[in-house]
């Protein structure tokens, strides 16, 4: 088996060079989009890598690579899928990263492509912790955090499905999804997603060094909240749909699903 930091190493050096393939390519096709795919299928090899490497209970390594990567296969083909048939359309997102890095655009691109790379590698923190666990068997704690996984998984693909119909029954732009899920969160995908990340901490927490894992949920929050998740979506969305996303704004939650405002 090999030392936790070979694992770590080699991790680095695969999502390197899968951001760096992905950075050409979106180059040479003009479309930015295409790393959030690489983002979501990243996890599964390092997963399954971390659970083949590690020295920890086989049942537990087994269960934990397998669960992330069935999540990370899920959302890469739901990304895949979504991208593809924008193509060559970009994501509005970054059409907005495009303007505002016009005078750099293929370096500052490459900086956040590579910024991507490493937060895949801090988010993994959790299953590399937990694939070092020798404990032969489940504790409470993770037991709990498969049990919050499971909810995370099936609510964010039960938000992903419920947008996708949507948008599929409904041809207007300024249209707003607020059926399902999404009338109690204005971005329910985002909440599951982030407990996936909290579920793991969990999982990791009887392992030695788990609770360090707490910078995995931790980032992720952040990143949510604060950088590329729900405050670029909220502005695209306002600018794009004005007052009845004002509206849709006052009456629901933004991010933890709740009981609307009236």
């Amino acid at each position: 088996m090999l030392d936790p930091w070979m694992a770590m190493a080699g991790a680095a050096a695969l999502l390197v060079a899968m951001f760096l393939a992905t950075w050409r390519l979106s180059v040479k096709l003009d479309n930015y989009s295409f790393v959030d795919v690489t983002w979501a299928m990243s996890f599964a090899p390092v997963a399954i890598g971390y659970a083949f490497v590690g020295e920890g209970w086989m049942p537990r390594r087994l269960a934990i690579g397998t669960v992330v990567a069935v999540w990370s296969f899920r959302l890469g083909l739901h990304l895949w899928q979504r991208v593809a048939a924008h193509h060559p359309k970009e994501d509005p997102r970054y059409a907005v990263l495009r303007q505002r890095w016009s005078d750099r655009l293929a370096s500052a691109f490459l900086n956040f492509f590579l910024a991507q790379a490493v937060l895949v590698w801090l988010l993994m923190l959790p299953v590399l912790l937990i694939c070092q666990n020798t404990t032969p068997q489940l504790e409470w704690a993770e037991m709990a955090g498969l049990l919050v996984w499971v909810i995370g998984l099936l609510g964010e693909g039960i938000s992903d499905a419920q947008l996708s119909r949507f948008k599929r029954e409904n041809r207007d732009p300024k249209a707003i999804c607020e059926t399902g899920l999404w009338s109690y969160s204005r971005h329910p995908n985002y909440f599951f997603q982030s407990l996936l990340w909290w579920a793991l901490f969990l999982i990791a927490l009887p392992s030695p060094w788990g609770w360090t894992s707490i910078v995995a949920p931790v980032a992720m929050l952040y990143f949510l909240l604060k950088v590329t998740g729900i405050p670029l979506t909220e502005k695209l969305a306002v600018e794009k749909r004005g007052d009845t996303y004002r509206e849709y704004q006052r009456t629901t939650s933004a991010f933890m699903p709740w009981f609307r405002k009236v």
